[in-house]
């Protein structure tokens, strides 16, 4: 394996860097077995995910993958590729914008210990100037990383993420104010009285599945604005790629809806260690006129939550009015910025006045905001 070994402590922990794609997919089996170890860490850095990402959208010469192993155990890892932004050389987390939660990996049982090993490893690699984590949720282990940063760190506020707790959707619906629960009960009859039928997917027939989401996708979207990272040809080989290997290894979920036989829904749900989280669907405007496609989705991903016994629903990114019908709680996402330099303070302070443009808007112009959240 490539790379450069900073230093190893007197208990025998060694911090690596990587810059090769190669050796990034030759960790399946540490990356899986260090995964299992961290509870912070979610399908985002699952291997099946970040290795997917990195095929698709990895740029030679630009991976940087710190691995700390004590005893030759893999016991933490950052994976990052190096950014220029804003004049900056920027280190930001390998699955981009296509992943709802940035993290590093860290193992539960190594405490702070790995933590400060790594933080020493990245501050004696050369080459960067800033390290930018946008969409870290509590808990994640970048934001203990941050307390131990020796030297600059910033936090700014990022995604809201909204949330249900994983119960059965009629535990649920019990929850909510009266009327609000009666008319939800309402499309839920509304959707008994269909010939619906949920397949679940294996991870042979992934590709065919991913196919169908993506072009319901798409035609749901029809004569409205459409994430147009969705409609690209490297968004479906990289979603095709991890779903392959994520539903293999329990880390997500693909199901199939059809009505008299007639495929019209897909759906593609990570599975967490604490969430399951609705990623992408697809729906065709057919089934949309009929029935109340997000009820239909909810009532599927919350007996599957219930099912695995995680507890709590996430609809992951944005908190789209459309989804305030089930009351659902709000938890915010941090970015967090950890820098060395004058360059680093320079960046946080350009990043710090966009987020506070970006909420200035919010509160001037609603309905621009609005457009434009429902567009991301």
């Amino acid at each position: 394996m490539t790379g450069t070994t900073s230093r190893t402590s007197a208990a025998r922990l060694a911090v690596q860097v990587i810059t090769k794609g190669e050796d990034l997919a030759a960790l399946s089996a540490e990356w899986a077995d260090l995964y299992a170890r961290s509870s912070a860490a979610t399908p985002f850095q699952s291997y099946g995910w970040l290795c997917s990402w990195w095929r698709v959208y990895g740029v030679s010469g630009r991976l940087r993958v710190f691995l700390a192993r004590r005893d030759g155990r893999l016991v933490a890892a950052a994976p990052f590729r190096l950014e220029h932004r804003m004049g900056c050389r920027v280190l930001t987390p390998v699955g981009g914008e296509q992943s709802d939660f940035t993290d590093i990996v860290v193992d539960d049982a190594e405490d702070d210990a790995s933590l400060l090993e790594l933080r020493a490893g990245l501050l004696a690699q050369p080459g960067w100037d800033v390290i930018d984590v946008p969409e870290a949720r509590p808990g994640a282990a970048i934001r203990r990383l941050a307390g131990l940063w020796d030297g600059r760190s910033w936090t700014l506020p990022a995604s809201t993420c909204l949330q249900l707790p994983g119960r059965p959707v009629d535990q649920v619906l019990a929850g909510l104010k009266a009327s609000r629960a009666r008319r939800l009960r309402s499309a839920l009859r509304k959707l008994d009285t269909l010939d619906l039928s949920v397949t679940p997917v294996g991870a042979d027939r992934a590709e065919h599945t991913m196919a169908e989401l993506l072009r319901l996708h798409t035609l749901q979207w029809e004569s409205r604005p459409i994430n147009a990272h969705h409609t690209h040809p490297r968004f479906r080989e990289h979603l095709t790629r991890a779903a392959q290997s994520m539903v293999a290894d329990g880390h997500a979920a693909l199901a199939e809806f059809r009505v008299g036989g007639r495929l019209l829904a897909c759906d593609f749900t990570v599975i967490g260690k604490d969430f399951v989280g609705g990623y992408l669907y697809g729906v065709h405007p057919d089934l949309r006129a009929e029935a109340d496609v997000l009820m239909m989705l909810l009532r599927q991903n919350l007996a599957m939550a219930h099912r695995l016994g995680r507890p709590v629903l996430s609809l992951l990114r944005g908190d789209e009015p459309y989804k305030a019908k089930w009351e659902c709680e709000a938890v915010a996402n941090q970015r967090v910025l950890l820098g060395r330099g004058v360059r680093a303070a320079a960046y946080a302070a350009t990043a710090g006045m966009r987020v506070a443009g970006r909420d200035l808007v919010k509160r001037r112009c609603p309905r621009l905001a609005q457009q434009v959240a429902s567009w991301r």
